[in-house]
């Protein structure tokens, strides 16, 4: 892209602007960069920015659509910013990663920071030889830092359908897991297992030893980082029983980053993958409540016209970080580019993209 003497584009110039010049400014962006940008957008992503979207799913899958078509060099990831980092990471040197608007965050991945973790291995190898006995194992809802942190010490990262694979792997090294930073995912996995309740403790970062004992530490096979995910704690056991009474026929589904009381109560439990796949194949005249992000709930609703599906709670809860990437970010970020600026681009230090790739591998290679 040649190297041009004006500056970029302010957003506040794009802010007051309407819908629909939002819409025709992008698609004009986006035609003019051609095939030099690729769009990825999450699911949970609002409808005016994902109308835009080159592809869309879940944040590994987007990922590896990046690594795989290195013949774009300019990939526009409409998520948040652990995203766009495994992007960087996985994606190819001649490739540059824009996140719309450097806010869009995640608040499970803020709550473990690389210095809690690294405390909490330090107070681990207090108590058993961490390195031959404990199993780092990241989700993929995570800063890339905390993916190097498994990758070089032997561990790997998970999503929410592979989770058992990685338990199961990370057993067959260790005797003990350290699971973070949701703590629900880990334990509805460890639940299906059957794996026994004295076998996992909760790791608080605010407590010494993670406010537990000695010989809880050294019972424990599992080690339930204490994070979760804000939208997916909002379900409650109340609203399961309200679909029930309300619709005899509910098919109840959910994302096993609910709690634990949500999972047991439900007909079926995934992935947003999952969710999707298993919705869009249902028979028609099926009714569905459906426990995740609301903006995926509702792309359910209106194009599986011939089901019923409905938002599980009461309550409206998005992802309040995915949504700060709204049509002026993305047309922003666009025509920026268009003018051969690159704005918000994410760049993840070699030395951690190096070890979060090898967490990442290794999760793959179960796959």
């Amino acid at each position: 892209m040649k190297t041009v003497a004006t500056l970029p584009r302010p957003i506040t110039d794009y802010q007051s602007l309407s819908a629909e010049e939002l819409f025709e400014r992008t698609r004009a962006a986006k035609r003019t960069l051609g095939d030099r940008v690729m769009i990825l957008g999450h699911n949970y992503q609002r409808d005016e920015v994902i109308q835009h979207a080159d592809f869309r799913g879940d944040s590994l899958i987007l990922a590896q659509v990046a690594e795989q078509r290195s013949d774009r060099p300019y990939v526009v990831f409409c998520g948040v910013h652990f995203m766009a980092e495994t992007a960087d990471v996985l994606s190819r040197s001649n490739q540059t990663v824009i996140l719309p608007d450097m806010a869009a965050g995640c608040s499970m991945a803020d709550m473990a920071a690389i210095e809690q973790v690294e405390q909490c291995w330090d107070a681990l190898g207090r108590v058993v030889p961490v390195e031959e006995t404990v199993m780092p194992a990241v989700y993929v809802n995570s800063a890339a830092i905390l993916k190097a942190f498994c990758g070089e010490h032997g561990g790997l990262t998970c999503t929410s359908s592979n989770a058992r694979k990685v338990i199961e792997w990370s057993w067959a090294r260790r005797e003990k897991i350290l699971f973070f930073p949701d703590e629900h995912l880990g334990r509805n996995t460890a639940n299906k297992m059957g794996i026994p309740r004295e076998q996992m403790i909760v790791w608080d970062p605010y407590m010494p030893r993670g406010g537990n004992s000695v010989e809880a530490i050294q019972r424990a096979k599992l080690i339930l980082w204490k994070g979760h995910c804000s939208v997916h704690q909002m379900f409650q056991p109340s609203h399961v029983d309200y679909f029930r009474k309300q619709y005899p026929d509910v098919k109840v589904i959910v994302h096993p980053e609910c709690h634990e009381d949500v999972v047991n109560q439900a007909d079926l439990v995934g992935s947003t993958e999952y969710i999707i796949r298993t919705i869009t194949a249902a028979p028609a005249g099926t009714t569905w409540a459906v426990g995740t992000e609301l903006n995926l709930v509702n792309r359910l609703k209106h194009e599986q016209t011939d089901k019923k599906v409905f938002f599980l709670s009461s309550i409206v809860c998005q992802c309040a970080t995915m949504y700060r990437i709204d049509a002026p970010h993305l047309c922003w970020a666009l025509e920026n580019l268009a003018d051969g600026h690159v704005v918000n681009r994410i760049v993840v230090p070699d030395d951690e993209k190096q070890w979060a790739k090898v967490a990442l591998d290794r999760m793959m290679a179960l796959s």
